[in-house]
């Protein structure tokens, strides 16, 4: 992991960010692929504040990706600590231009979105990866290795950055379900 994202807390943003209303599917925003984004630039550092502020308010949320706000940007928050399901955690952050470039070890596993409220679906994802991304504001660059769980949810917000919902990986219609708990 980097030194950056080791220090990283959503203070640094040094601006407020806004709870904002998630977008559902069937909206066209979801299934366009996002811009690379500066991360100096102002509007995606509020954008950055806007997700962890929205991300916080949303009861079961671990990752929200700019898309899922009505933004095309490469641009997601994620936070799974205290997840039950993750063996690692990286605390709360925010990546821009983020892009796998290691992984390993496939298997699936159930997933659910925000974005669609009334689906789960299993989907196969890799246990351990490696991300490349910088960090909003400075711009400086974050490598991140994690597993399990976190590496789940990374995978899952680097898909709605390209326009891919959980849905478009999963098997087939047999993998699809009702979600049974609602947040």
């Amino acid at each position: 992991m980097s030194d950056a994202l080791a220090d990283w807390k959503p203070d640094v943003l040094g601006v407020e960010g806004k709870v904002l209303p998630v977008v559902t599917a069937p909206a066209g925003v979801l299934s366009s692929a996002g811009a690379e984004v500066d991360p100096a630039d102002p509007a995606i550092v509020q954008l950055a504040a806007d997700l962890v502020a929205t991300m916080r308010v949303s009861p079961g949320c671990v990752g929200l990706a700019a898309p899922q706000i009505g933004v095309r940007a490469r641009v997601f928050a994620l936070d799974v600590t205290g997840h039950p399901k993750a063996a690692t955690s990286h605390g709360a952050f925010v990546l821009c231009n983020a892009k796998i470039v290691e992984a390993s070890r496939w298997k699936a596993g159930r997933e659910g979105c925000m974005s669609v409220p009334d689906l789960t679906g299993d989907v196969k994802r890799a246990g351990r990866i490696v991300v490349e991304a910088v960090a909003p504001g400075t711009g400086e660059p974050i490598t991140l290795a994690t597993d399990a769980f976190e590496a789940r949810a990374l995978q899952h917000e680097i898909d709605h950055c390209s326009g891919k919902l959980f849905l478009d990986r999963v098997a087939g219609a047999h993998a699809v379900y009702q979600r049974k708990v609602y947040l």
